[in-house]
């Protein structure tokens, strides 16, 4: 009898264990996996794929969003809401958001950047090349009796720098849904460094400067090219001032410091307005002597290398912008951290050209350019080829729009790939001078829009969207860098300022309507906005937003 009471309680106990389990944890699964209601309320997960989600970089999670597929827009109109899509995360709602899962064209051969077999080859004879003269640099290190590391490295098509490269296209960097790039952001945050040397740009200043003639000896421009150990490369611009700290109101902004934090970023505000142009970028703490010094092969750059005072690791830029140990950037000891920016195809096989910025700024203390003193300059530019046609011109304001957020004055040129012509996007390259003063709002970046007074419908419907409670652009920029190795990346007020700026922008557009109307105002890209419903067209602000 004993024995029975002992296996009815155990019995009792099991199914206590498996009733709970099965309604705080089975339950709650699959009703998450369920599709949502028939009215169109919820996008289905399960659906759309794989959600792709970086180990220890949380803020870069894709939900379920693609190119490719065909998403039901009735229903969803740009303040929508819907809990069931929240995935515990604003930044998932708006990914999921109908807004970004427009379909693009379909990409052709002429529409992608570069083919396969075209870029192995190249990679491959680059990596020969590499191991020649690695093999050359190694008898030359040991008869010197130079220290050098050496590391094994390995040539992997399947890297994701290589798919990076080959998801490049006529419309952005990288699709929305492009699983290389959230490994490419671990990449560039974990992978050995193998090699470092000054970038191309600084090798061409090399002896060209005159240090005395310089308006400010700053180390703005000290930045290397790092490679990693699947021949990876990226970009290194160390940490030059702290990041909650604002740029003082008396610095010009062609004398101000270069900010890692602003680089990292702003390819998280990129990736939110759905521009993809800005190549992939994220945090890393460099150490300066066993990843930089012990691996260059460059004695220019071996040279700056110095120990200060406080026993610390410290380089210098060999008179470029600057010739002095007091403009020199110290690990802690060896440490340092920056941001590392991924490089694009080289030159010889994706040509790209540089083009002055029609609204480029003086680079004097007293000079002024012509758009800023006459109010009708957009329609000498409209005359203009290339910005009389196409979506240059368009491009030229998203670029606009993306400075005015970020606080960049330092726009003086774009690049373009030669390959997609007049058509293609604008790269945004080079966005350090960006997130200095959290509190200016500096309205003269954002004159292409509001002397032109044209915008994509698509950059309008995305920029309604984040200025919603539910949505809100300082919440997804800070759940995206949340990921990010150095936390804060952005200091409050710099989050904040984005909703202020985001403001001033609509009320710039809505300004342009009243004086021209709606319909002179939005015009469509190669998204074909026009045949969304209405309830994702365009909505009037409150009045005290106009």
């Amino acid at each position: 009898m004993m024995m029975r009471r002992d296996r009815l309680l155990l019995a009792v106990t099991l199914t206590a264990i498996f009733a709970a389990d099965l309604y705080f944890v089975l339950v709650p699964k699959l009703r998450h996996r369920q599709p949502g209601p028939a009215d169109g309320g919820c996008l289905c997960p399960s659906s759309r794929g794989t959600n792709f989600t970086l180990a220890g970089y949380s803020g870069l999670t894709t939900p379920w969003f693609s190119n490719t597929t065909s998403v039901d827009l009735q229903g969803k109109g740009v303040g929508a809401t819907d809990d069931s899509t929240d995935w515990g995360s604003k930044l998932g709602r708006l990914f999921a958001h109908p807004l970004y899962n427009i379909q693009t064209p379909e990409l052709g051969l002429e529409e992608r950047l570069m083919q396969s077999e075209e870029l192995m080859e190249y990679y491959r004879r680059k990596v020969s090349r590499w191991e020649r003269h690695m093999k050359l640099y190694s008898k030359a290190a040991a008869a010197l009796n130079v220290t050098m590391l050496e590391h094994q490295v390995t040539f992997d098509p399947e890297a994701s720098w290589l798919k990076f490269h080959l998801g490049i296209n006529r419309y952005a960097l990288y699709a929305r849904d492009n699983p290389a790039i959230t490994r490419l952001l671990q990449d560039m945050q974990a992978t050995t460094v193998i090699s470092a040397d000054y970038t191309q740009d600084e090798k061409a200043l090399k002896g060209a400067c005159d240090c005395t003639q310089v308006v400010k000896p700053s180390g703005h421009h000290l930045k290397l090219a790092l490679k990693m150990q699947n021949f990876g490369k990226a970009m290194f611009k160390p940490m030059r001032q702290q990041r909650d700290q604002e740029t003082p109101d008396d610095v010009f902004y062609f004398v101000d410091f270069q900010r890692h934090n602003a680089e990292i970023a702003a390819f998280h505000l990129d990736r939110i307005l759905d521009f993809r142009r800005v190549p992939p970028v994220v945090g890393r703490l460099v150490n300066v002597t066993g990843e930089i010094l012990l691996t260059t092969h460059n004695e220019d750059l071996r040279s700056v290398f110095f120990t200060s005072p406080a026993n610390n690791t410290c380089f210098f830029a060999k008179c470029l912008y600057v010739c002095k140990t007091e403009y020199a950037v110290c690990g802690n000891p060896d440490l340092l951290e920056g941001s590392m920016s991924a490089y694009l195809p080289g030159l010889s096989i994706a040509p790209r050209i540089s083009i002055p910025n029609p609204w480029i700024r003086s680079y004097t203390f007293t000079g002024r350019e012509e758009w800023e003193v006459n109010p009708f300059y957009c329609d000498t530019i409209k005359q203009l080829y290339p910005y009389n046609s196409g979506n240059r011109l368009l491009n030229i304001i998203d670029m606009a729009i993306f400075d005015f957020l970020i606080g960049n004055m330092d726009r003086h040129h774009y690049e373009i790939f030669t390959k997609f012509g007049d058509e293609g996007f604008l790269l945004h390259f080079d966005n350090a001078k960006g997130f200095g003063k959290h509190s200016h709002d500096e309205m003269s970046i954002l004159a292409p829009l509001s002397q032109c007074c044209i915008i994509k419908h698509s950059t309008l419907l995305r920029l309604q969207l984040l200025s919603q409670d539910h949505y809100r652009l300082s919440d997804v920029m800070r759940e995206s860098l949340g990921g990010d190795a150095l936390q804060p990346v952005l200091a409050e007020p710099h989050l904040q300022a984005l909703d202020r700026r985001l403001h001033r922008v609509l009320k710039t557009v809505h300004r342009c309507f009243r004086r021209l109307g709606e319909a002179q105002v939005i015009t469509t890209d190669f998204i074909d906005t026009s045949t969304m419903p209405e309830s994702v067209k365009p909505v009037a602000m409150p009045n005290k937003e106009r």
